[in-house]
């Protein structure tokens, strides 16, 4: 399962409207990737199509898709956001990454 902050929620909701998409019935894809400077980079996209493949949840009145691959990665993680000095965008607080890069995209497990 995956988790959703409040104001990761609130920012979802903001940034879904603006690109056409609507929060009550479409969904956030998050996804993991080869790359970064840990080895693995997190991907997170709006999406409203379903695969066969993926795995559904919803936490804090937001859905999240997540593709078999990606999920073994990011049981447990809380999708977050920041809007701090250092720039704003959305944080991935994930139990499983043993190492992570300065900038928080990418991670070790």
């Amino acid at each position: 399962m995956l988790q959703v902050s409040e104001i990761a929620k609130t920012k979802v909701i903001e940034l879904m409207k603006e690109e056409g998409y609507d929060a009550s019935k479409d969904f956030v894809r998050v996804g993991v990737k080869s790359g970064g400077c840990s080895g693995l980079s997190y991907e997170l996209s709006f999406d409203n199509k379903q695969l066969e493949n993926d795995k559904v949840f919803e936490d804090n009145s937001i859905k999240i898709v997540v593709d078999k691959k990606s999920f073994l990665y990011l049981v447990g993680t809380t999708l977050d956001y920041s809007g701090g000095l250092n720039g704003s965008g959305f944080i991935f607080k994930n139990p499983n990454a043993n190492r992570t890069c300065g900038c928080g995209e990418s991670f070790a497990v």
